[in-house]
């Protein structure tokens, strides 16, 4: 039925390009079929991550997009080494991902100490994620204190999450954090350090040239899945866009308290080493480019009429 709805409509609306963006089971296996059925140009943005897994999906993609553009910078030496030249962009990340606070305005305007070290804990935007990560970074946070009495957290709460659940379970671990609904940049504005759950976060906080701890759990079955069809070496963006280890990734059995807080005090307590990886965050920022990814992908979708 959608199959049929999509071909109807583009035989009423006749278009001359068809625009599509990520989600590629839907959009190579549907749209962009009918698509080339009835020989309308296809322009794709924002590529699936084929460079991770599913690799042999490029062979489709080759067969049915006559252009694409991509916002991460690897992604064109992997196209062009599948025989696919592609058009990067830069991230769209780099619109929005921003604050007008100085690292102390930030700490003032939450309430925080201008002048103690000051660390995010990033536990995710799903209720399964934060449920299985929340308890471990409470854990490290209660053994970072130890080394640094006046240690402050700050958690920006996601929109999904019931802040009630959040706010209870870090009554019961005696630690002081800090809740902010949202705000992301202007939390992560204030911090020295961040401990962040695998995802988008880990690019925003890499944008934002905060160092951090990396951490992922998922089921048994689902870490036999990953082993099997996840080539990548890493899984934190910035490492990826890096092509080495700039932020320390814990995962499964290795995201425990203790081992979280010996990453996190290894750069804490060592300044050399903290400058150091802001200056390698702010060089994967260069990389991703000027503000503006979706205007260029525009003017290559309009030089395509």
């Amino acid at each position: 039925r959608i199959k049929a709805g999509i071909r109807k409509f583009m035989d009423q609306m006749k278009p001359n390009l068809v625009i599509l963006i990520d989600f590629p089971d839907f959009n190579l296996n549907i749209v962009a079929r009918a698509a080339k059925k009835k020989s309308i140009n296809v322009f794709y943005y924002i590529s699936p991550q084929v460079w991770a897994w599913r690799e042999g999906r490029v062979r489709q993609i080759k067969r049915l997009v006559d252009k694409m553009a991509v916002i991460l910078p690897f992604e064109v030496d992997f196209y062009r080494a599948h025989g696919f030249p592609v058009h990067y962009v830069g991230h769209p990340l780099r619109d929005t991902v921003k604050t007008l606070f100085t690292k102390s305005r930030a700490r003032l305007h939450f309430g925080l100490f201008e002048k103690q070290t000051t660390i995010g804990l990033l536990p995710g935007s799903r209720s399964a994620e934060v449920a299985r990560l929340l308890p471990v970074m409470i854990e490290a946070a209660k053994i970072i204190s130890k080394k640094i009495p006046d240690a402050q957290y700050i958690l920006p709460l996601a929109d999904t999450l019931d802040e009630k659940t959040i706010t209870a379970t870090l009554a019961e671990s005696g630690i002081n954090v800090k809740i902010v609904r949202g705000q992301i940049y202007d939390v992560l504005a204030c911090c020295d350090l961040a401990i962040v759950t695998s995802g988008t976060a880990t690019l925003e906080t890499g944008l934002m040239g905060v160092p951090m701890i990396i951490v992922y759990k998922v089921s048994l079955f689902s870490e036999l899945i990953a082993r099997m069809i996840i080539k990548r070496q890493h899984i934190g963006l910035v490492n990826i866009i890096a092509g080495k280890t700039i932020a320390p990734e814990l995962l499964q059995r290795d995201a425990n308290g203790p081992r979280i807080a010996s990453e996190a005090l290894a750069v804490l307590l060592n300044d050399s080493k903290k400058q150091e990886i802001i200056t390698q965050l702010n060089d994967i920022r260069a990389k991703l480019g000027e503000p503006g990814a979706a205007g260029r992908a525009a003017q290559i979708a309009c030089d395509m009429l």
